[in-house]
Parts: C-alpha cells; sequence; structure tokens
C-alpha cells in the first residue's frame, strides 16, 4: 500500500485519470455483474414456472392469469398480449394474413423482452475488450513519466529505474483485473440469455400454433 501511496504521489494528471478510469470501469463491471446474475436467476425461475402453468391451463383467460401469477420477470405476458391484441381496421397490419400478423407481432415482442435480457451484455463486452489496453497505456505513460523525472536528476541507474518501472506495471495488471472478470461474466451471461431466449422462441412458436388453428 505505501508503494502504490508513493506512485500515486508521483504520478501525473494522466496517470491518475487512467486509475480512476480502471476503478470506475470496474465498479460499472462488478454492478452489473450483480446486478444480471440475480437478474437471469430469476428469468428462469420465472420461465420454469410460468410456462407449464399457462399450458395446463383450461383456456386462454385462465392462461393469462397463470402468467400472471408466475411470470414476475415479465417475459411471457408480453408474448401473450401481443399475440391476442386487437389489430385495429384500416391499417397495413390489419391488411396481412392472421398468420403473418401473429409472427410479426410475437417478432416484435420478443425482440423487446430479449432486448432487456441482454442490456448490459456490450457493456461488459466493452470493459473486457478495452481495460487491458488502458491499463497498458497507463504502464507506458507511468514508465515514461518516472524516466522523464530521473533523467531530471541525472546519474540514471538501475536501481533508480526498477522501482518506478515496477510501480508503473501496476496497471498493467490493474487492467488485467478489471478485464478478466467482465469477460467471464460475458460468456456466462450469454450462455444463460441463450438458454432464456431459446425457451421463449420455443413459447412464441407454440403460442403461435395453437392461437393460428383457433
Amino acid at each position: 500500500m505505501t508503494g502504490f501511496a508513493e506512485f500515486w504521489v508521483a504520478s501525473d494528471a494522466v496517470t491518475r485519470t487512467v486509475a480512476l478510469l480502471l476503478l470506475l470501469m470496474s465498479l460499472s463491471a462488478w454492478v452489473l455483474i450483480l446486478w444480471k446474475s440475480w437478474l437471469l436467476q430469476r428469468a428462469r425461475r420465472s420461465l420454469l414456472r410460468a410456462m407449464p402453468a399457462f399450458w395446463a391451463a383450461a383456456e386462454l383467460s385462465s392462461g393469462r392469469s397463470a402468467l400472471e401469477n408466475f411470470d414476475t420477470e415479465g417475459l411471457l405476458l408480453p408474448l401473450l398480449d401481443s399475440a391476442t391484441a386487437h389489430t385495429q381496421t384500416g391499417t397495413l397490419e390489419a391488411s396481412g394474413k392472421r398468420e403473418s400478423r401473429l409472427t410479426r407481432r410475437l417478432r416484435d415482442a420478443l425482440h423487446q423482452v430479449s432486448q432487456r435480457l441482454q442490456f448490459g451484455q456490450v457493456l461488459l463486452a466493452s470493459i473486457g475488450s478495452t481495460a487491458p489496453f488502458v491499463g497498458l497505456f497507463g504502464t507506458v505513460w507511468g514508465i515514461y513519466h518516472a524516466l522523464a523525472s530521473i533523467s531530471l536528476g541525472g546519474n540514471i541507474t538501475m536501481e533508480k529505474v526498477a522501482g518506478p518501472v515496477g510501480e508503473a506495471l501496476i496497471m498493467t495488471a490493474a487492467g488485467l483485473a478489471v478485464a478478466i472478470p467482465a469477460v467471464l461474466a460475458y460468456n456466462i451471461f450469454g450462455k444463460q440469455v441463450g438458454s432464456c431466449e431459446a425457451e421463449l422462441e420455443g413459447f412464441a412458436h407454440d403460442l403461435r400454433e395453437m392461437l393460428d388453428h383457433d
């Protein structure tokens, strides 16, 4: 901690800005990781309970009531509501075939639900891909700043160079420490989101088939 404090005091505005940027990226990533872990866990439980309850219902109205009770994350209800929504007459949508209207409405609702599940994935990917380079930039700049300060004092020796250079390498380690959890979370969440989307697509397909034959 003392070494880092000395490095912080000796660093310039650029190095401090890079360090604060890495801290902000790390906090953003961990807040998003914790939130999405909670969200996707609830979404998975919601799908496992809501879909069997819906298909076990005797009629569409009781099936919707079952979704209201079990679909706590609102993943399936938008699909059902969009599929059963009244089409306004005199519009281009109303002029199409019934099965085409069902497909379009379900597709649009599915995209909206998927966007909710995928929220934050771009940020995690961005942090995971850029944090190492931000840390590397901080290291390069820190080494340059340290060597420039040492050169002003004259009589450059290996002992004088090794300390500041070693401290500057902390920025590279910090960049990796920020990036690795973000990349791992992105991959894990991507698999979980894909599983949920597959369940939703299957529900939308079955719902379309049921309503199309009514």
